[in-house]
């Protein structure tokens, strides 16, 4: 891809309502959950947040955020312009650990879901479930 083409679509990268967040909000709601969006008043801006859960759920791109599965292809890094790159992802890395750390301390329950997890529907299902317990629709 040359320069040009690979600016254009990292500037379209948006940071809210993206479309694995959306198949999160989507699943999440169809289950019977209800929850707030992008509390500014929480460390990192959690992108689903359950106060009387006291639980948030950050939907993590892969590349963006560096997925440490081996088994993900999109949190490989770019081969041109690394000494841009890894400084910057680093210090993405390093902030959703801070943020995380932050919460914890504030006694909040943190999931992350990556980008990739959210193409199998069933397991991201369960792992909702069991990170978020019993609804009001059982």
């Amino acid at each position: 891809m040359s320069p040009i083409g690979r600016s254009e679509n990292m500037r379209r990268i948006k940071s809210k309502d993206t479309t694995p967040e959306l198949v999160v909000r989507s699943v999440t709601h169809s289950l019977g959950y209800r929850f707030r969006l992008h509390r500014a008043d929480l460390p990192g801006k959690p992108d689903l947040v359950f106060p009387g859960r006291k639980a948030v759920i950050f939907v993590h791109g892969c590349f963006w955020h560096q997925h440490p599965s081996v088994a993900c292809s999109d949190s490989r890094l770019p081969k041109t312009r690394v000494e841009y790159w890894l400084p910057k992802l680093a210090r993405n890395q390093a902030r959703d650990k801070q943020n995380i750390a932050a919460l914890r301390k504030l006694g909040w329950r943190i999931m992350v879901v990556w980008d990739c997890e959210t193409a199998k529907r069933e397991t991201l299902t369960r792992r909702l479930k069991e990170f978020l317990g019993a609804t009001a629709k059982g």
